[in-house]
């Protein structure tokens, strides 16, 4: 059967049905269904990596340095990986070096964290703050993509593929360290880039571009300084700029682009003075102290007189963002194929082949694996390239060379994410993705492929939050 995605929007079919649903109410219901779903599949939350709660706490007691390493009392840090010891910084009265360490991190989430962790003190639950912020992420996805399409039916299954089908379910329901800063980062970047959308769809509406100076659009401006904020989560977010050039508020590119700048420029310079008055440095030293230090998950892929962002990397990097498989423990562990292993562990059966713990036929790398392979529905996203309107061409065009810088740069990094599921640095670039992927649905004559494609994904991350649940990931 082919036909659009929005099939009966006359007001007969799921389309109608859709259609006379307040946009308002539709966002919450997927929002408290992706809230329930990320509760429930983790329902311990036993987060040994909460760098962030004790970031906060730090600067509740007027150090930027947290007290580590802890290794008695009810709360403890000792086991903390990415910590960047006083001993190896100064000067002493910004960071003592006896028992404190700096986080190379920026440090957003941990302003997040501040007001539960002010209640709370370090038993605040930094990875139930992951799961509801990650739940209202997929409420501001859909919000997002209503700007796109007005589709209905698109609208919702692109807000389905990216609360389940992508590596940010997988984020939200563990919620450690570093997954928390993806969550952090992903809220900023869907509502700067909505705040984009929706200041060039007001200047189409007033038919007039109001200006300060002359040059400035102020909800261009506005829609910088969020997107600015995510950089102060996760760094990398900021190569997602090309974006705010074609899409926004400004009459023309050059409007658009400098007016979002200038917004960007203030959370990114506070970031690094911020940097500055820690460590004595703009950007922080401790990522090259750490990866010399304590990066060595896979031999074959750490070059240690590289650069830790070194063009080198991006080759063999790609394999794990496009090519790599999961593990096959049934077929290729001895544990499970020797009978003379002490640990040998008899062949599973019935489901057990899938969900054994020790020998399934297939289990997630913890290196990563294959973007097309745990999110399919980015395939959707490919459409949209051929035929579109000039205006839609131009946010595909945003978006794509968003989705292509930061990519790029992630794929230099010397670390791709490791221990994860799926490749978690696509987080980085995921909101900008979700335009593209929205309006590949809605462009889509079959829309039983678009289904499929969705279901799909949202299958394998079923199966990869499971494993990640499952193996204390």
């Amino acid at each position: 059967m082919t036909g659009s995605i929005e099939d009966g929007a006359s007001g007969t079919g799921r389309a109608g049905v859709l259609d006379r649903i307040h946009p308002a109410w539709i966002g919450l219901g997927l929002a408290l269904v992706a809230l329930v779903v990320y509760i429930l599949c983790n329902p311990a939350r036993q987060n040994f990596y909460d760098h962030f709660v004790w970031q906060a706490d730090a600067w509740l007691h007027g150090r930027a340095a947290i007290t580590w390493p802890v290794s008695d009392g009810p709360f403890t840090n000792a086991y903390f990986q990415d910590v960047y010891p006083c001993s190896a910084t100064g000067p002493p009265p910004l960071c003592d070096p006896n028992g404190y360490g700096l986080l190379p991190f920026p440090p957003l989430p941990a302003v997040v964290l501040l007001p539960f962790v002010a209640l709370f003190g370090l038993a605040t639950n930094a990875a139930l703050v992951a799961a509801v912020l990650g739940a209202i992420n997929v409420g501001l996805c859909w919000r997002m993509v209503t700007r796109v399409t007005e589709r209905r039916g698109a609208a919702v299954l692109a807000t389905a593929f990216y609360g389940f089908g992508t590596v940010a379910w997988y984020a939200a329901m563990l919620g450690s360290t570093w997954f928390l800063a993806h969550v952090v980062a992903s809220t900023f970047l869907f509502i700067g880039i909505t705040a984009a959308l929706d200041a060039e769809a007001r200047q189409r509406v007033s038919g007039g571009v109001r200006l300060i100076l002359g040059v400035i659009d102020p909800r261009q401006f506005l829609a910088g300084l969020l997107f600015g904020m995510a950089a102060t989560a996760r760094l990398t977010t900021i190569l997602g700029a090309p974006f705010f050039a074609f899409v926004g508020g400004g009459g023309n590119l050059w409007r658009r682009a400098f007016s979002a700048a200038l917004g960007a420029a203030i959370p990114v310079a506070m970031l690094l003075g911020y940097n500055v008055i820690t460590t004595g440095h703009p950007f922080h030293p401790g990522y090259d102290y750490l990866a010399r230090t304590e990066y060595h998950p896979k031999a074959d892929f750490y070059h240690a007189d590289w650069a830790i962002e070194d063009p080198r990397y991006v080759i063999q990097n790609a394999q794990i963002l496009f090519l790599w498989p999961p593990q096959t423990p049934a077929s290729s562990d001895p544990v499970c194929t020797d009978p003379n292993d002490p640990n040998y562990h008899p062949p599973p059966t019935g489901l057990g082949i899938i969900f054994d713990p020790t020998c399934p036929i297939l289990r997630p790398d913890p290196l990563g694996m294959s973007l097309l392979l745990t999110s399919p529905a980015y395939l959707l996203a490919i459409p949209p390239l051929i035929g579109l309107r000039r205006r839609k061409r131009r946010l595909v065009v945003g978006a794509g060379l968003a989705v292509g810088a930061v990519a790029l740069v992630n794929l230099m990094h010397f670390s791709q994410g490791w221990v994860q599921f799926g490749y978690r640095f696509s987080n980085d670039f995921a909101p900008f993705a979700m335009i593209a992927v929205a309006l590949g649905i809605a462009r889509l004559r079959s829309r039983w492929l678009a289904v499929a494609l969705v279901v799909a994904s949202i299958v394998i991350n079923a199966w990869g939050v499971y494993w990640g649940v499952t193996l204390g990931w």
